[in-house]
């Protein structure tokens, strides 16, 4: 009883961004990964979100493709180098993605990820 009150006062007082935070946390545990807040750099990982931005980011010498990934405890970027475009990797995007984490310039990354996207409705 306590269980459902608490969770009837948490949807009604929390922001919208807090329930949408709730909701990926349960996308995430549902496909049995980790979440990004419990991601340990030098360690390989295996996450599940929503791609938020894709960008082309030009290098000196290679160019790379970054997304960010958000599962509701947090987000990282996910680069792939040499690549200008992936069909399939584009903002709103679901999925699974697994490789090394590492730490850069302060935020979780994983370079050249293995990737599962979620069919689209309809696909």
């Amino acid at each position: 009883m306590a269980g459902r009150l608490a969770t009837a006062l948490h949807s009604a007082l929390a922001s919208r961004a807090e329930l949408e935070a709730d909701d990926e946390r349960r996308e995430t545990a549902s496909h049995h990964c980790c979440a990004v807040a419990d991601l340990v750099p030098r360690s390989r990982g295996e996450v599940y979100g929503v791609l938020r931005s894709v960008t082309l980011r030009p290098k000196e010498r290679v160019q790379a493709l970054q997304a960010e990934l958000y599962d509701g405890s947090g987000s990282m970027q996910l680069v792939w180098l040499g690549r200008r475009a992936i069909s399939g990797i584009e903002p709103g995007r679901r999925g699974r993605f697994s490789g090394r984490v590492c730490e850069q310039d302060g935020h979780k990354t994983m370079y050249n990820p293995r990737y599962e996207l979620t069919p689209r409705p309809g696909e």
